[in-house]
């Protein structure tokens, strides 16, 4: 064990889980009207916890246990040979067990943001459940445990596709599965009130950026310098995002607003999230530039052309900007495009038909909508009984 480095995951595990809670949830809970914000608390603080007890009990050894090329079997199910004194690398495993745990936890809840304001709270925990055991831990163990798209003996490509700290694993697939949650969802019933709080917004997304050093940080596993540049180039990303979608916004609407500008930041630190252990600041600022137009525009495709309602755009930043980063490691020649492009087919492919099934399944079981009525009174009430506000004082 190296003490330097089990300090460092210790804070970059707080700083992970820190922006599921708060930060995703304040931004996400900005972005939608007052009567629906205490239920996108729910949804991300109820899916922090679930996420936290499947985890330990299967998900982990699926992802990282001795298995197979396709799962690590059960072997480590409620860390089943693990104590204190095991180590993974330089870490105590219970530590890496933690870190990745709240690898699992966001990832589930980045999607709640495509089907805010018209879901049901019974379908948003069956299908959350299902869907990180069997889409985004098999994936995990694919590229991060040693599995089908790692490099490994049983491998299908030589090399392995590189995404250090989740263009693929996290990203494309919580996008993805956005975007086919939102299409068989529906639109919501009123889509003409802007956020109710852009300024929560803000704090949510200010969050979300100080949680990411140690998302990309925290990924080298290690307290050294590729921690530091990866702390960096994911800064810098972020930042020069931020003003590439603040001017765009500017030059196509003639006001750039504080919520366009927080989410090019979103968009940046996702795109930067692969690449963020191969590229120098220069390619992280190039990446940023174009990932704040790029996303942006995607934005308006998928509601305007698709016409889906991805009511807080989960695919157009997090979807598209983390395969855009996996995509600038092949054009900045840090891994093979045949790695890189099968990985994200192989991986899209995957995610979408068993996304899919798990949807109809879970929808057959509980109620995937709310009521028109429940909706138009808005979710913090008829699901939860209660109201973010005052109105009467």
């Amino acid at each position: 064990m190296n003490g330097a480095d089990t300090a460092w995951i210790i804070v970059a595990t707080a700083l992970v889980l820190f922006m599921t809670l708060p930060g995703l949830a304040l931004f996400y809970g900005g972005l939608v009207r007052a009567r629906n914000v205490l239920s996108v608390f729910m949804h991300c603080f109820a899916i922090a916890c679930l996420m936290s007890v499947l985890w330990l009990a299967v998900g982990y050894s699926i992802a990282f246990g001795d298995g197979n090329a396709y799962w690590g079997g059960l072997g480590k199910a409620f860390l089943n040979g693990v104590d204190a004194d095991s180590l993974a690398g330089t870490l105590p495993e219970v530590l890496f067990f933690a870190f990745q745990m709240t690898f699992a936890i966001i990832t589930p809840a980045l999607i709640v943001g495509a089907y805010v304001e018209r879901i049901s709270f019974a379908f948003v925990l069956l299908f959350s459940s299902a869907w990180m055991l069997l889409v985004y831990a098999p994936v995990v163990h694919w590229i991060w445990g040693g599995g089908l798209l790692a490099g490994a003996e049983w491998s299908l490509f030589e090399n392995g596709v590189n995404d250090f700290a989740g263009g693929i694993v996290v990203h494309q697939t919580a996008g993805l599965a956005a975007l086919i949650l939102a299409a068989v969802l529906g639109p919501r019933s009123n889509k003409s009130k802007p956020p109710h709080n852009p300024g929560m917004v803000m704090i949510g997304a200010a969050m979300l950026w100080v949680g990411w050093f140690g998302f990309n940080g925290g990924s080298q596993l290690a307290a050294d310098g590729g921690a530091a540049m990866a702390l960096t180039v994911t800064h810098i990303s972020a930042a020069t995002a931020s003003l590439t979608w603040a001017l765009w916004e500017k030059i196509r609407h003639g006001k750039a607003s504080l919520v366009g500008m927080v989410t090019g930041t979103i968009a940046g630190l996702a795109s930067i999230t692969p690449a963020s252990g191969s590229v120098d600041p220069v390619q992280a600022m190039i990446i940023g530039g174009v990932a704040g137009i790029m996303c942006q525009e995607l934005c308006g495709i998928v509601k305007n052309v698709i016409k889906i309602d991805d009511t807080l755009d989960v695919f157009a930043v997090h979807g598209v900007g983390g395969m855009f980063g996996i995509v600038m490691l092949v054009v900045f020649g840090h891994a093979g495009a045949t790695e890189q492009f099968g990985g994200l087919l192989v991986v899209g492919v995957f995610t979408i038909v068993v996304t899919t099934v798990l949807i109809y399944i879970c929808k057959a079981i509980v109620p995937l909508r709310v009521s028109e009525e429940d909706e138009q009174v808005g979710l913090d009430l008829t699901s939860h009984g209660e109201r973010a506000y005052d109105m009467t004082s």
